[in-house]
């Protein structure tokens, strides 16, 4: 997959957005085996109980684009991938407005990898900080939660 052009890769995963991306609004500008970027514009919907963004938002966009740059790596072995650590730290609280979060891998091995990722506001200053183990699955063993593993694009 590393012959693919990030911004062609990150045209086809807008458009098979899983459900959790769609309803959180993540828009994918680069896809790559070495990196994924993508934007979230923020808002209400977004918010906890103070009036800013949940850190779950945080927690599961770092956790997506990790996920997504580790399994672009594995395709090509056929393996999948699962997350087994999300470590995010929440740097600067926001309210509102286009955040983006950029994912590199750390270590990628035969069988596990990590990603470290960063969200940025507007201002370009950090919101939020995350690393993210992955387990590789070899295509015999890559059954999760009692079904043959395989991508829920369209949800």
């Amino acid at each position: 997959m590393s012959s693919v052009d990030p911004a062609e890769a990150a045209a086809f995963m807008n458009a098979n957005r899983d459900p959790w991306s769609r309803a959180m609004n993540v828009h994918y500008l680069a896809v790559s085996r070495d990196e994924v970027r993508t934007e979230i514009e923020v808002g209400p919907s977004h918010w906890q109980g103070y009036g800013i963004v949940h850190g779950g938002v945080h927690s599961g966009v770092i956790e997506t684009i990790a996920s997504v740059g580790a399994a672009i790596d594995q395709m090509a072995s056929g393996r999948s991938v699962v997350g087994l650590e999300n470590h995010t730290s929440f740097i600067r609280a926001v309210r509102s407005g286009k955040l983006t979060a950029t994912a590199k891998p750390i270590t990628r091995g035969k069988r596990s990898q990590l990603w470290e990722a960063t969200i940025v506001d507007e201002s370009n200053k950090i919101v939020a900080t995350g690393r993210v183990r992955l387990l590789c699955l070899e295509p015999e063993a890559s059954t999760l939660a009692g079904e043959k593993a395989k991508a829920n694009l369209e949800g």
